[in-house]
């Protein structure tokens, strides 16, 4: 890769990581998430700063073609993060119907101590 491509790069990934950080301070993301996403954007500057770190990872791998290897990382990474977000909704969802269903029985019990408009 040409050393332009490593520049634009660099600035790509650190432009996400000041718009993550924004994100945070806006209070729109929260920070377990940003975490996530400031590593990844960590390594992704190292990788496209120094790129023999890449080509080194990729042979110590077996891999003969080090953009391949990074294919690689990237997919394995938003499987993992597709794992993640699927257990956080798995949670959330849970968490919805309990306090849905607390919910109504906090209504019915509120209905049956008024008396009723009639």
């Amino acid at each position: 890769m040409k050393w332009e491509a490593h520049v634009l790069l660099v600035v790509t990934v650190v432009s996400c990581i000041v718009f993550i950080v924004r994100l945070v301070r806006r209070g729109q993301l929260r920070a377990k998430y940003s975490m996530l996403w400031l590593s990844i954007g960590v390594v992704l500057v190292v990788i496209a700063a120094f790129p023999r770190v890449l080509a080194h990872l990729a042979e110590l791998a077996g891999v003969q073609y080090a953009p391949i290897a990074f294919l690689l990382v990237a997919m394995a990474f938003l499987l993992v993060v597709a794992v993640h977000f699927s257990w956080e909704l798995s949670r959330l969802e849970e968490r919805t119907r309990t306090l849905a269903e607390r919910l109504a029985l906090l209504e019915q019990r509120l209905e049956e101590r008024t008396p009723a408009d009639s």
